[in-house]
């Protein structure tokens, strides 16, 4: 058992010492909650010790010692926070994977990270490892939670989360204050986890993030926001290995009493959020364009009596929203309105999608477009759209009341930001990361003169707004001499239901901006079933006239909104799907630009050659590492200069 005379003052510097303060002040107190079988199991302070304690013994009885990295690779589960936990009771860190990387990804985060052990949740993650476990010399053991399909498998490196939190507790027994003691060694300024970048811009980098990062800026964050000591439920689905994940989650759970709850599987997450009705929320900025998607969709499949009441509710929403917005007053007829509207479609819209609690809600990750967020500000839901990175935490943060879905928001007080004379932003955080694991060099080239060099462009509005515009190099220029940005054009685009996703080009060797377009396979497949057009695969779904013309309205509709030199003149509905598999996208469903841009040179010089198609083949990788040549014939499409529809 921990010491009774420890003091709370004293376990606020790193998370495995807040976590022995909840045990000892509230052992019975539930700290996370997990669905298994359509239940929600509790798991109390104490449960919660106990199980690091025992898992952290065992890891030391296999040769886990203070500064080495252990790897977790699975999806949201109490084992994974446990994992976490145990690895920095004795002083490791945690190094998070993300659970759809394949093989060759994770060999190079364990390479990377030098992780001497790996917590994996399945018999899925398993094998993966199994692949690989060869060319990593220094792995010592796989440990398994998930025991459903591993009992034939008899490879020594194998042991079970059982076994290992069996060997802990006997040696917790042999040294009763083995562990106590080991957590009283931690540091506020001993690294917590490594969390790699999203690798738009080259390999991911292992960002290492102290305990400082995780407990003082949280925090602050919880009290500045009014989610400290609230009681708030938060549901754990976006991926471990995501800062953002460690700020709200595992930091949130231990720094500010916020109740964590895990779905039963990924499947689930929109039912179980619905039921939880969470108080907290983060959704990156993909998620939102993915549940904007969806609620449209739905929205042109539902009766007629409801399309009718819809057309009549979110007018007056989104307007409502918009004085709110702008700091205008919102006359007495107006409220009335919104009143009617609310309890007539957006009450039961906002329970549907588990919003019917919710008081802070975050976004991050990148751009969300204003319509995503004005949309769910007519429901009720302000999105805190704010700015940071891994490196640096958060930098500027909307404050409740005064959104403004063009920025994101004033610095925060813990924080500076500059601009420089070329525009990017440059920012200083009392929470700094620690560096790059392994990589002085890369780490000196991010900072000048103390300040972090962002590679964003933006600038700071008279009323200290935060406007990140786009990343420095992707920023373009036409052959006129007009710079535009793609990004704008692109999360704009992006809001649209039949549109996945999107990349803007164009540069100084042409003479206007064109796009290639990812095609939403659900919600185009439905409009197809809707107009009686039979096709087959998505490569088939994506040529069809009416898709294009689908398509080509939704770009008319966003080139009203854009200077005539930025207006998209052509596109192309690609035949597959921008994939992470194939290094398209980032695991945080980024868009790896320089990558995509080469990888289909050939479509999108077809579009400046004045060609009406094109032949193309590419090879794509399944999850499971096997590859398949596909052959495709697409089209290039103008945008007839008319706005009138």
């Amino acid at each position: 058992m921990p010491r009774a005379d420890i003091k709370r003052e004293d376990m606020l510097d790193t998370l495995p010492k807040l976590l022995r303060f909840w045990s000892m002040k509230n052992p019975n107190g539930v700290a996370l909650r997990a669905k298994d079988r359509g239940i929600w199991q509790r798991h109390t302070w104490e449960t919660y010790f106990n199980k690091v304690k025992n898992l952290a013994m065992g890891l030391t009885c296999l040769g886990a010692k203070r500064g080495q990295n252990i790897a977790i690779l699975g999806e949201n589960k109490p084992q994974w926070y446990c994992a976490e936990l145990a690895a920095q009771s004795i002083g490791c860190a945690a190094v998070g994977i993300f659970t759809d990387c394949v093989p060759s990804e994770i060999k190079y985060y364990m390479e990377d990270a030098e992780c001497v052990f790996i917590v994996v949740h399945d018999q899925e993650q398993v094998d993966k490892m199994l692949e690989i476990k060869d060319g990593l010399p220094l792995l010592k053991n796989i440990i398994f939670w998930d025991t459903k399909g591993m009992w034939n498998y008899q490879d020594d490196i194998l042991l079970s989360f059982d076994q290992v939190s069996g060997m802990g507790e006997e040696f917790a027994q042999r040294n009763p204050d083995f562990f106590d003691q080991a957590i009283s060694d931690g540091k506020a300024d001993d690294i917590a986890t490594i969390c790699y970048t999203s690798g738009t811009t080259g390999k991911p980098k292992g960002t290492m993030l102290n305990h400082r990062w995780m407990v003082e800026a949280h925090t602050h964050w919880a009290k500045r926001d009014g989610w400290f000591q609230k009681g708030f439920n938060y549901v754990s689905f976006i991926p471990g290995a995501w800062a953002a994940e460690q700020g709200f989650g595992i930091a949130g759970n231990l720094c500010a009493g916020v109740m964590v709850n895990f779905p039963e599987k990924p499947e689930t997450v929109q039912g179980d959020l619905r039921e939880i009705a969470p108080e907290l929320l983060f959704y990156g900025a993909r998620q939102w364009e993915l549940l904007n998607r969806t609620i449209q969709a739905k929205m042109m499949d539902s009766t007629a009596p409801r399309r009718i009441t819809q057309r009549f509710c979110i007018p007056i929403g989104k307007r409502v929203a918009k004085l709110k917005v702008e700091m205008k007053k919102v006359p007495v007829f107006w409220r009335t309105l919104n009143l009617l509207a609310y309890h007539a479609f957006f009450r039961q819209l906002r329970d549907n999608l588990g919003l019917s609690k919710a008081k802070v809600v975050y976004s991050a990750g990148a751009a969300v477009s204003p319509d995503i967020i004005i949309f769910f500000k007519s429901m009720g839901v302000e999105i805190k759209l704010y700015y940071g990175s891994t490196e640096v935490g958060a930098i500027s943060v909307p404050e409740t009341g005064k959104i403004r879905p063009e920025t994101t928001g004033t610095v925060l007080p813990w924080a500076q930001v500059k601009i420089s004379e070329e525009g990017e932003i440059l920012v200083k955080n009392k929470y700094m990361y620690s560096g790059y694991y392994n990589n002085i060099e890369r780490t000196k080239e991010k900072i000048e003169d103390g300040w972090f060099r962002t590679g964003d462009f933006g600038y700071i509005d008279e009323e200290d707004h935060l406007i990140v515009i786009d990343r420095m190099e992707d920023l373009k220029a036409l052959a006129s001499g007009k710079r535009f940005s793609p990004q704008y054009a692109e999360i704009r685009l992006r809001f649209s239901p039949y549109i996945k996703d999107v990349l803007v080009v164009g540069g100084e060797d042409v003479e206007y901006v064109a796009c290639l377009i990812n095609i939403d396979m659900e919600n185009v497949g439905n409009f197809a079933e809707k107009q009686r057009v039979q096709y087959t695969t998505f490569a088939d779904l994506s040529q069809k006239p009416e898709t294009i013309q689908l398509i080509r309205k939704e770009i008319k509709i966003i080139n009203r909104t854009l200077p005539d030199h930025a207006r998209i003149r052509k596109f192309i509905n690609l035949a597959k799907e921008l994939d992470a598999d194939e290094a398209e996208l980032t695991r945080t469903r980024k868009l790896r630009r320089t990558f995509v841009e080469g990888r289909y040179h050939k479509l999108i010089r077809a579009i400046y050659d004045g060609e009406l198609g094109v032949d193309f083949e590419d090879t794509i990788t399944y999850r499971d590492g096997k590859t398949a040549l596909v052959k495709m014939h697409v089209l290039v499409n103008a945008i007839e200069e008319k706005y009138d529809d």
